[in-house]
């Protein structure tokens, strides 16, 4: 993305609130395969972890971060992560989950509006420079991406686990507002049926 110096915002500590602000990213990924389309992006809630640093560090430059986010096996993009994932493994004879190129995860602000130059009353007489724009805040977030997506293996059932524990948490509290009132107590996940039942 292109961006003016002026408007970049630096600040990680600022940018992790952004994220937590607006959980809903979008991941985007470019995955060659026979199969799925190249240019994949799926609108997925995302949870940030960040180490907890010493107050006295407070001013040092903190870890950007790990995002947890999870996407159904039925969503093709999911499909062609775990195909990307087993050709991976087989060529290069590694049990990692951590697929080689990046991805980038797309974070919006909740506003934004168009800015006609009728808005530039002081600097088009100075200058006569104006154009019309467009004034929005986002995040773009890459790395690389972990895939758990064995159902038999332990580290995935405790990667879904927590992730559905956690944004269950979030969504419930920080977004529904789950925390007095006429619904004192938010959903969790211990409240949905077994397997098998029926309510």
């Amino acid at each position: 993305m292109y961006l003016r110096a002026v408007h970049a915002e630096l600040h990680i500590p600022l940018l992790q609130q952004f994220i937590r602000d607006n959980p809903l990213g979008i991941l985007t990924t470019a995955i060659k395969s026979p199969n799925y389309p190249l240019l994949q992006s799926s609108h997925i809630p995302f949870i940030l972890d960040t180490p907890d640093l010493p107050t006295d560090n407070a001013d040092s430059n903190p870890s950007p971060g790990t995002l947890r986010g999870h996407i159904a096996k039925q969503n093709p993009q999911a499909k062609a992560l775990m195909e990307a994932l087993a050709l991976h493994q087989a060529q290069t004879g590694s049990t990692s989950l951590e697929l080689p190129d990046e991805v980038l995860i797309l974070f919006n602000g909740p506003h934004h509006h168009y800015v006609t130059p009728k808005f530039y009353k002081e600097t088009k007489p100075a200058t006569g420079k104006v154009v019309p724009t467009w004034n929005y805040s986002a995040v773009q977030a890459y790395g690389k991406i972990t895939v758990y997506c064995d159902s038999k293996a332990e580290a995935t059932g405790a990667f879904l686990a927590r992730q559905v524990s956690e944004l269950s948490r979030l969504a419930e509290t920080a977004i529904m507002g789950h925390t007095g009132g006429e619904r004192p107590v938010p959903w969790e996940v211990s409240d949905a049926p077994e397997t098998g039942s029926l309510r």
